[in-house]
């Protein structure tokens, strides 16, 4: 990424970066860690009970235990907590963090009151019920989208897409999924390669009608190739005997170790749903 220009230059650039990097994750797939050795039906079946247990909990111990558990299996699959962190929290968890915020005051959650403050004449008291409400809704989310990236990340694409397809999930949905994914990354490229262009051309400095035009000619530019290459590569894939299912080269085999891991996430989920029934709500 460039160090220097201007404002509009670098978000565009640092968004098509992190978006690149989020989509292309197959380099930790195919790292040496604990998940990636777990048979991909297993791995899935287990963050699927992840994922339901902590929708289904109402207490935030439980989901403070749950992220825990999350962090260990990434650091245990050799996945960088760094850019894990970055990945689960930016977008979908902290969005949810905004449309949570209103649930903290009394008119939505009332209850014992923490704090009292004014604004423009109003009168606003924050309560314990509604935090409590608000952080357990935001640890939801996050508990959840991190076991959903880490399944990703830790699974290459077409071997989660096999996968989807052996729990029952329609062939179209599973067939666009994996078009996207593959389609995504030359979106990115052509993105790029035109904001270039259009730099080198004209320079940093255009007048609005100008500009305009020149956003609006590569927009139906993009759309008309966007449809000419959709059309190639469904042809190509076609040629090459490609008939909607994912294929796998070599299909892995369950081991004493993928069932050893699949009774100790029953273990888990049993034992989270039993302290959800007996632990007091707050």
């Amino acid at each position: 990424m460039l160090k220097n220009g201007n404002f509009i230059e670098r978000s565009l650039l640092g968004a098509l970066y992190f978006l690149k990097e989020s989509v292309l994750a197959d380099e930790h797939a195919a790292k040496n860690g604990f998940l990636q050795a777990v048979h991909p039906r297993i791995k899935t079946i287990t963050m699927i009970m992840f994922i339901i247990l902590a929708i289904l909990v109402k207490h935030i111990i439980l989901l403070v235990f749950l992220y825990a558990l999350c962090l260990t299996l990434a650091y245990l699959s050799s996945v960088r907590l760094g850019l894990f962190i970055k990945r689960t929290w930016i977008f979908i968890p902290l969005f949810s963090l905004f449309i949570a915020i209103p649930a903290v005051f009394n008119i939505f959650s009332p209850g014992e009151a923490v704090a009292r403050f004014s604004f423009l004449g109003l009168d606003f008291i924050i309560t314990r019920q509604g935090i409590n409400s608000a952080v357990l809704f935001v640890m939801r989310v996050a508990v959840s989208v991190s076991f959903a990236v880490l399944l990703a990340l830790t699974t290459r694409h077409f071997v989660l897409l096999k996968t989807l397809r052996v729990f029952g999930v329609p062939q179209v949905f599973v067939m666009t999924i994996g078009m996207c994914h593959r389609y995504i990354y030359l979106f990115i490229e052509i993105i790029e390669n035109t904001y270039l262009a259009i730099k080198s051309r004209v320079g940093v400095l255009v007048n609005p009608k100008s500009g305009q035009r020149i956003v609006a000619w590569n927009i139906a530019q993009l759309w008309q190739r966007s449809y000419v290459l959709s059309q190639d590569v469904y042809n190509a894939m076609l040629s090459r005997g490609f008939r909607g299912e994912p294929v796998v080269l070599h299909e892995p085999r369950m081991t004493r170790v993928d069932f050893s891991w699949l009774l100790f996430a029953m273990f888990i989920f049993i034992c989270g749903m039993y302290l959800n029934w007996r632990l007091p709500l707050y």
